[in-house]
């Protein structure tokens, strides 16, 4: 069983010879140090870099790439090594991202030698850093163990050195990037002492010196007359997080930002599927990809543009206030007035930006909406009156809808790929926003049953017929009402499964199903499986959990959640955590494997690229609307067709 880790998190490895795996979106230096008890590095000797690829014990690749799979032979390693450190570094003057806060959140893996994975750690919460120790191998009493580090340095490779206890690190980084850099490659900038750093400008001030496109793979190139966009590379990674952190003094104020886009540079008019793809619903998925990320990175830029107009103007009224001939009087009144009229100045233009960008973003919405197939639809889209049964499945399948407080009303629609790779968790527990605030608890309970009988049904009109097979847990009974479309359609495999001895049965039906699957899979052998076997993908419903589960069928459920999805058993569960507190950390990986959505409005989604908390809100059938029941009725009736 994989160990999905969190950042300090630790896990013992099965074995000393391992390979690490990285995974990072974008070009990234990898290599190891190899540390002491204190997990000091003695020398250039204990560093495995591009430039000296093969130390005792670990072999690092020899370029800089976006995946890396370095050798790990803990047997091998000298006896004073205690702690091994793989670090990812970013290269400098190399085209590519020059903080991980602009980039996607690296991932790691630590795999053993049959291939499989031991332990994976996705290195989310940077920002500034250029370098980041991902994870350690460390001996404790004999045994190793692997940790999730996610140390980030904002002073670089040098910085990473210089913690771990590297003599002369500047110049061992120096080395290690120079050693790292294509041929042909300008050669880094000069690794100095560091000072006070000069105050950054904004994300979209005309004076960054690089310029970096974060346009999505699958959008076209943005058209020329786009130059005063904002560069969103100067952007944030944490919400309401900002770039205007410098302190040094006598910088010099950034140049006006370009003017919003006027009629002498009109922007073409927004096309549906004006992405790359092979198929209309490739490019439509792509270009509601692009729209995310598009959106996610302008509020970035007027995130930081806002925090650095602040943090000018408590910089300069700081400087007024130290010096004495403008403390007071007419000099100094003047001279907080200016700065006053710069902030608001920047405040302005930072604004003006970030409308004009969202204008455009609110074009491309009202364009792409309507052309949505029904897999992306939102529940009252006239798309689904036309809905057939598909002969595939989509590439995604949409479970509700992202927005941010910049402008609540321009809504991304929130794809998740299909099939599933996680479980789905529709937490009706109370919280923290002011919507779940006015609802007592049986009414949350009651939207999240609703919420996860509407994912359902979206999942079932994903598929082909008889394809997706679901199954219902409803120990008490308490769902009876919100079940019935499923139930009276008669989409379901079997009637709900009531008490603890259904809720064991339909358990051990699927365990039984995926140890077949995962047999026949490693052994090669899908024709031997026994007759009459159900080939479609597997979808249990949970409600009311863990009423009816006793302690073998608790452990069930983590067995499903944790392999089922790569074999094609899904979970979706209707749950309060709060409800299964008496189990402790036990669940806690359970939680943790399951993508967690809600009934009610909550802030609880995270982007990959800067890391803004987005608003989530639930798909909902439009009262009286009898949609939802059509097309479980055509998907009942395809169901029927195919078992005859």
């Amino acid at each position: 069983m994989t160990a999905e880790l969190v950042r300090g998190q630790n896990h013992p490895l099965p074995d000393t010879r391992l390979e690490l795996r990285v995974s990072a979106g974008h070009p990234v230096v990898a290599g190891a140090t190899l540390g002491d008890e204190r997990g000091r590095v003695a020398g250039a000797e204990w560093i495995a870099h591009p430039g000296a690829p093969v130390r005792p014990g670990v072999e690092v690749s020899g370029a800089v790439a976006a995946e890396h799979r370095i050798a790990v032979d803990l047997a091998a390693v000298p006896e004073a090594v205690h702690r091994l450190s793989l670090l990812l570094a970013l290269l400098p003057g190399a085209g590519g991202p020059a903080r991980f806060g602009t980039a996607a959140a690296p991932f790691v893996a630590v795999a053993d030698p049959a291939g499989a994975a031991v332990a994976t750690y996705t290195i989310t919460g940077l920002d500034r850093e250029s370098a980041v120790v991902a994870l350690e191998l460390y001996r404790r009493q004999g045994a190793w163990k692997v940790r999730a580090v996610g140390q980030g340095y904002e002073g670089g490779l040098a910085a990473l050195l210089a913690d771990q206890g590297a003599p002369a690190a500047a110049d061992l980084a120096a080395a290690v990037l120079d050693a790292a850099a294509p041929a042909g490659a300008p050669a880094p900038p000069p690794l100095v002492a560091e000072t006070a750093p000069a105050e950054t400008a904004p994300a979209d001030s005309a004076s960054s010196t690089t310029t970096i496109s974060y346009s999505h793979p699958g959008r076209r190139p943005a058209p020329a007359a786009r130059p005063s966009a904002p560069a969103p590379g100067q952007g944030p990674t944490g919400a309401g997080a900002g770039a205007g952190t410098g302190t040094g003094t006598g910088a010099v104020p950034p140049p006006p930002a370009g003017p919003p886009a006027g009629p002498q540079e009109s922007r073409p008019a927004p096309v549906a599927g004006d992405a790359t793809g092979w198929t209309m619903d490739e490019r439509l998925y792509n270009q509601v990809w692009g729209m995310f990320e598009d959106l996610a990175r302008t509020v970035a830029a007027y995130r930081s543009a806002r925090d650095f107009a602040d943090h000018r103007l408590d910089r300069a009224v700081d400087q007024i206030l130290a010096d004495p001939g403008t403390r007071v009087g007419g000099a100094g009144e003047a001279a907080r007035a200016a700065a006053r009229a710069t902030h608001e100045e920047l405040m302005g233009r930072a604004q003006e930006v970030l409308d004009r960008d969202l204008a455009q973003l609110a074009s491309e919405s009202e364009v792409v909406e309507p052309a949505l197939p029904v897999a992306y639809a939102r529940w009252d889209n006239p798309a689904w009156h036309a809905y057939r049964i598909p002969e595939e499945p989509p590439m995604a399948v949409r479970l509700g809808d992202l927005h941010l407080p910049e402008r609540s009303d321009l809504r991304i629609p929130f794809l998740v790929r299909l099939p599933l790779e996680r479980g789905l968790w529709v937490d009706s527990g109370p919280g923290r926003t002011s919507a779940a605030g006015l609802l007592d608890e049986t009414e949350l309970r009651r939207l999240a049953l609703d919420s996860a009988v509407a994912h359902t049904a979206r999942l079932l009109a994903a598929h082909p017929a008889g394809a997706l097979t679901v199954h219902v847990l409803d120990p008490a009974g308490g769902g009876a009402a919100a079940f019935a479309p499923l139930v009276e359609t008669g989409v379901l495999a079997a009637p709900p499964a009531r008490a603890a001895a259904g809720v064991t049965a339909v358990l051990a039906q699927l365990t039984e199903r995926v140890d077949l699957l995962q047999m026949a899979v490693r052994g090669d052998a899908s024709e031997d499986l026994p007759p009459g076997f159900d080939p479609a993908r597997q979808l249990l419903v949970v409600h009311d959990f863990p009423h009816g589960f006793d302690d073998r069928a608790v452990t069930r459920l983590r067995y499903l959640a944790d392999e089922g999805p790569s074999v094609g058993v899904h979970l979706l569960m209707v749950a309060d955590r709060a409800d299964a507190a008496a189990y402790g950390p036990v669940l806690d990986p359970l939680w943790r494997s399951l993508l967690r959505l809600t009934p009610v409005p909550d802030d609880h989604l995270a982007d990959p690229w800067v890391g803004h908390a987005w608003t989530y809100e639930p798909p909902t059938v439009p009262p009286g609307s009898a949609v939802l029941w059509q097309v479980l009725g055509q998907v009942a009736e395809a169901r029927r067709r195919n078992l005859g």
